[in-house]
């Protein structure tokens, strides 16, 4: 552990009204995944721009996976160049999974949406803060 991991309490650090840091990272499970503090403006970023307005429309939005540093990444599978490594992507799915479909309609029209790929019951959305998002979208994309 450096030491600014030592002085921050990821427990406390709130990325926007509803949505907090620990939530992104998953200590508990993956104790190496700490975040730089690029990582966590991208992460603000996302839930400011994306996740908020989103969950307005569909209710809470749990979060099952947020940043992924390389280590925790390749032990989840996850793509080498995956958005997951620099805080621009998140693993979601709604308390209410009735409101499933209100949800991936609002992100597949949100100026914001980088990527969506949704599955049955839950999606992985991207975000690009410094760049023009691709809107990439696959519905259905994982089975």
């Amino acid at each position: 552990m450096n030491m600014n991991e030592s002085r921050i309490n990821y427990n406390d650090v709130r990325l926007s009204p509803h949505f907090k840091l620990r939530e992104f990272l998953h200590l508990g499970k993956h104790p190496e995944n700490f975040p730089t503090m690029q990582v966590v403006a991208n992460l603000t970023f996302g839930c400011l721009m994306v996740l908020e307005p989103a969950r307005l429309i569909a209710g809470p939005i749990i979060v099952t996976s947020g940043f992924r540093c390389e280590a925790v990444n390749r032990k989840v599978g996850g793509v080498r160049n995956s958005q997951h490594l620099t805080g621009q992507a998140a693993d979601i799915h709604l308390a209410d999974p009735s409101r499933f479909r209100q949800l991936v309609e609002f992100l597949k029209t949100c100026e914001y949406t980088d990527q969506l790929l949704t599955g049955s019951t839950w999606l992985h959305v991207s975000w690009t803060p410094f760049g023009t998002p691709r809107h990439f979208i696959r519905i259905g994309y994982y089975k």
